[in-house]
């Protein structure tokens, strides 16, 4: 990851860290909700707000694969958090939203 990029996401992160210390979140819950955003820094190499739809599709389809359904849950939860609270998408649907969690659901509801 480029410098400029590197900063750029570590400014995020503590934006997260810090959202969900103020909304009252237990440590255990932060360090959860915290988790989805580095995995996806690392298996991208960029920041998670610069990511499509279809990256995110790669993302949790490669997860599935290699992780609990426990942790598959709580990184669409981080994530979820992170593109509400942190990137300010309120009003505005998410990618996450969008194209990922009607595919979770899916899977999860069977």
């Amino acid at each position: 990851m480029e410098r400029s990029e590197q900063i750029r996401f570590d400014k995020l992160y503590q934006k997260h860290i810090t959202t969900l210390k103020l909304q009252g979140k237990r440590k255990s819950t932060i360090d959860l909700y915290s988790r989805p955003i580095g995995r996806l820094e690392t298996f991208f190499d960029r920041c998670p707000d610069r990511l499509s739809p279809e990256d995110l599709k790669t993302y949790f389809a490669a997860l599935v694969e290699s992780h609990s359904w426990s942790t598959v849950k709580t990184d669409r939860n981080g994530l979820q958090f992170f593109w509400k609270h942190v990137l300010g998408m309120r009003r505005r649907r998410s990618p996450l939203e969008i194209f990922v969690m009607p595919i979770l659901r899916y899977i999860f509801e069977g």
